[in-house]
């Protein structure tokens, strides 16, 4: 049985590698973070885009370089023309604001590349419940099935 492909979001990295929040929300969202990658990564086939690895570059250069080692045995995807369009498309449906570009652009990388799940700690945009619906569509219309869009909390393990 072959694995199922989980596309990692930066914001998931981000979280694995950052300083313990003294905001509860958060400090709960980075545990679970960390749970997640223990007990569940190997599940999973996991994949990226160089999208993620240029976005986990940006900021303070220690945090960087634990970011990038993470994401150093990580399957990439391409960023292809067709990620591009259908990202454009997501953008153009109103399925995601203009200002969520980078946010349309991980969606089309994992649909194109028909990957099960995207998971992600960016509710505002990607794992937001009131815009799954216009996501799917639009993807769907396209001709590609959207991943499902979760959180790692959404992602633990199943009971059976």
């Amino acid at each position: 049985m072959t694995k199922e492909a989980v596309y990692l979001e930066t914001s998931l990295i981000s979280y694995l590698v950052a300083k313990p929040s003294r905001d509860l929300i958060t400090a709960s969202r980075q545990q679970l973070t960390v749970e997640w990658w223990e007990k569940r990564r190997n599940d999973f086939e996991l994949v990226a885009s160089q999208v993620v690895v240029d976005e986990a570059a940006r900021g303070d250069s220690g945090y960087a370089s634990k970011r990038l080692a993470l994401l150093s045995g990580i399957t990439l995807l391409d960023v292809t023309d067709d990620a591009i369009q259908l990202a454009d498309h997501l953008i153009e449906k109103h399925a995601l604001p203009i200002k969520a570009a980078q946010d349309a652009l991980h969606i089309a990388i994992a649909a194109v590349h028909g990957i099960n799940y995207l998971v992600t700690w960016n509710c505002k945009h990607i794992a937001n419940a009131q815009m799954r619906q216009a996501i799917n569509r639009t993807c769907r219309l396209a001709g590609y099935e959207p991943p499902i869009l979760c959180t790692p909390e959404e992602l633990a393990e199943k009971e059976v």
